[in-house]
């Protein structure tokens, strides 16, 4: 893996929360990796595997 730099931009904004934008999909693809390992769709938040 290459080297990455890490700059943090000084700012008057409020903070806006940037890891959360890829907060919104990780339930859904869950999900579609539980239907594609057993066969049985998840219907309903939270999932329950039992």
């Amino acid at each position: 893996m290459p080297s990455i730099d890490v700059h943090i931009v000084p700012s008057a904004e409020p903070p806006t929360g940037a890891g959360e934008p890829g907060l919104p999909p990780a339930a859904p693809a869950i999900a579609n990796a539980i239907f594609a390992l057993t066969g049985t769709p998840v219907r309903e938040l939270p999932i329950r595997m039992g």
